[in-house]
Order: structure tokens, then sequence, then C-alpha cells
């Protein structure tokens, strides 16, 4: 029998969606699955996002440019403009998912064996991406016990080789909810303006960031128009995880014209997603602020009641809508299986997310668990519940 490549035997797991099987199993016998594993927001799609398609008047469904659309690209670069970021039409190709984005920015600025420095935990799937492009992630370790700040630049510093073509940051950040400061992105863009690397943002929580914190992306930044690439996507903004449009944004006219070479390969993004996503930027403000609020106050109730459960330690999210909890555990994957496969009260149990996966070095997150506080507040509350009473018989019983 032929035999795989050993790029697809390397290719790691999601941590997120590996346990599914069991979840569906679990299901399928009348159990009620409260899901903290993944980060698909209950809150409602803008209308005029779906009354975008439910109303299109197209007769022919054809391909659109490789590069997105004209019209929603301009429109883009006005939504940025908004929020003090200054780019062109240009600037901007429209991809399949922030993941596509990744994809293409790995693609076009690193050759095979070549390294990027990543912040982790971090979120999962850059691994994936990392494998796929054949590249190494270096990852530089921050802790709990800082609330997963920003290592000092000294560390970034001594992991620089020959190899090095790229920092990679998430901000805010998935799995933690660390957003970083001004001061931070600017120490992060001395570093790469000195080394000749690149910085390569995924922006894609910019709206959710908390208790009065401004996000400052890397495109803000002056003086790195030939440095940074910025990774957004509609995902999480709008709640459209299902269009999977996102968007690669950079000034650097060399890494726009070799992206592109992949977007051809590609073909095009979706024309329905992309027509959703152009009208979704006439959502009103007062949508943000409402989901603000909201996750202001399911973070609040989330670490809130996680802090009553013996023996657990959360970091505190300033963004995104997601966070990491040490459980008093050796092996979370373990514990997360059993969840699905054992443990049930009243009929009920939850799923997380290993939090293993969201990091590169081996040795870390074998304890912590990544939640995600997508859901209503008395879904949150019930599923903190039964987690505290998971965790009893488990570290008794197990």
């Amino acid at each position: 029998m032929p035999a795989v490549s050993q790029k697809g035997r390397s290719m790691p797991q999601s941590p997120i969606r590996k346990l599914v099987p069991y979840a569906e199993k679990a299901k399928k016998e009348g159990v009620r699955v409260i899901h903290l594993n993944i980060g698909q927001p209950d809150i409602k799609t803008p209308k005029v996002a779906l009354d975008a398609v439910r109303n299109h008047t197209l007769e022919v469904l054809e391909y659109s440019r490789s590069e997105g659309s004209e019209e929603y690209r301009e429109k883009l670069a006005g939504y940025y403009a908004d929020n003090d970021i200054h780019v062109k039409a240009e600037d901007i190709i429209i991809t399949t998912g922030g993941s596509e984005a990744l994809a293409f920015t790995m693609g076009s600025i690193m050759d095979a064996d070549e390294e990027i420095i990543i912040p982790e935990p971090f979120y999962a799937n850059y691994n994936g991406f990392a494998t796929a492009a054949g590249v190494n992630v270096v990852p530089v370790t921050s802790h709990i016990d800082d609330n997963f700040a920003l290592p000092p630049i000294e560390q970034f510093e001594k992991l620089i080789t020959p190899k090095t073509r790229a920092v990679l940051i998430c901000n805010p950040g998935n799995p933690t909810g660390y957003l970083y400061t001004k001061e931070e992105i600017k120490k992060l863009a001395a570093i790469v303006k000195k080394h000749d690397l690149f910085l390569v943002a995924d922006e894609v929580y910019r709206e959710f960031a908390y208790d009065g914190r401004q996000h400052y992306s890397i495109l803000q930044e002056e003086g790195l128009d030939d440095n940074a690439i910025m990774v957004d996507s509609v995902s999480k903004r709008y709640s459209m995880c299902g269009a999977r449009i996102g968007c690669m944004v950079t000034r650097n006219k060399q890494i726009i014209k070799t992206a592109l070479k992949f977007a051809q390969a590609r073909l095009s993004p979706p024309t329905f997603a992309q027509m959703a996503s152009e009208a979704a930027l006439d959502t009103p403000q007062r949508y943000f602020d409402d989901v603000k609020e909201e996750y202001t106050e399911r973070r609040n109730l989330l670490v809130e009641e996680l802090q009553k459960i013996d023996g657990v330690k959360i970091g505190n999210p300033q963004g995104a809508f997601y966070c990491i909890a040490e459980l008093p555990i050796d092996d979370a994957d373990h514990f997360a299986k059993w969840l699905l496969e054992e443990y049930r009260l009243d009929g009920e149990t939850v799923m997380v997310a290993p939090a293993a996966g969201f990091y590169s070095s081996s040795g870390y997150g074998h304890s912590q668990v990544r939640i995600a506080y997508v859901l209503d507040k008395e879904s949150l509350k019930r599923a903190v519940y039964i987690l505290k009473e998971a965790l009893n018989s488990y570290t008794h019983n197990g």
C-alpha cells in the first residue's frame, strides 16, 4: 500500500476538533453537551449581511477576482481608516478565512526549514500552518502566573538565528485573551526592524478589547511598512464563522505581488460570502458596543465562577473571548475525553479544549484547558458548575 507523506504524518490534530467524535457519540446517547471548546459565537450575525445574500439578484454565480472584489476591498480600506489603519484597496488580498491569509503569508515570506518565532500558548492551527509550509515554529513561552504577558524582548533576541524570518503574534490573543500594549508592539517593531524580519499580527479579535483598553495595530506603527503583515477575518467580528472570509493586509508591495500568485492558484474567494462581508461593513457601532458589553459580562462571570473552584488557576482575559484555566489534574486530554465518555450530571456534561495543543514546546499545557465564553451567562454558569462537580469526581475517583 502506498504510504502517506511525512508531512501528513507530522500534521498535528486540532485540539479543538479532535474530540468531536466523542461529543457526537454522547449527544446520540441523549446527553446535553455544553460546548466550551470552540470559538463559535452565539451572537446573531448582523441582519444586513444575511439580507445581502438573501436578496441578491445574481443570475450567474461567477468567479470573483483572485484578490477579492474591488468594491469589497475599497470598502474594507474605509473600515480600516475608521480604525486609524490607513491602507489602500491594493494593500488587501481577500482570502478564504484568516486561515488562508496565514497560509499565504507563510508561503510568501518563508522557505522550507526556516523559522518563525511565536509567543506560546498560541492558536493551535499555527502549528498546522507551519507544518504545511515546511517551516519551524520557535516558541517563546508566556506563563499563566504573568497572565501570559509578552516575555522580555531579550528572550526573542536569544532565539533569532540566520533562519529566522518572522515573529507572529495574535492580538488580542487566542487562547489567552492577552491584549498587547502599544509599548509592547513598539518593542516588537524595533526588534524586527533591527534584525530585518517580518512582524505578522493576527488581529481578528480587534473589536474585543475590554476594561477601557484600546487595540493597537501593527499597521498603526510608523516605519514598519516593509515588515508588517496583518491577518484579519469577519468570522468573530460579525459572528460569521461560516462565511470563511478573511484578508491579508500589508503595504509591502512585493509581498502583495507574491501572495497574489498563491491567491491565483486557488482561483478566488467565495462570491456570496464576499457579498455578505461587504454588507456587514454597514453594521452600526451599537452592535459592537452591545457585543463587547455582553462578552465583558460573560468574562467576569466565568472568571468569578472558576475562581471559586479549589485548585483552579485562571488567566484574566483582556480581549477576545477565551481564557486558559489550569486545573488540578495531570492530563487534560484524558480529562476532556472522560468528560464526554463517562461523566454525566443530570444528563449533561461539558466539552473543553485541552491546552497542550496550543503550545509548541513539549511538556507545557498538560494540566490546562482553553475555555471559550461564547455562550449565554446562564449556560456558562451551569457549565462551570458541572466542571466543578466533574473535577471533584475525577480527582477523588480517577
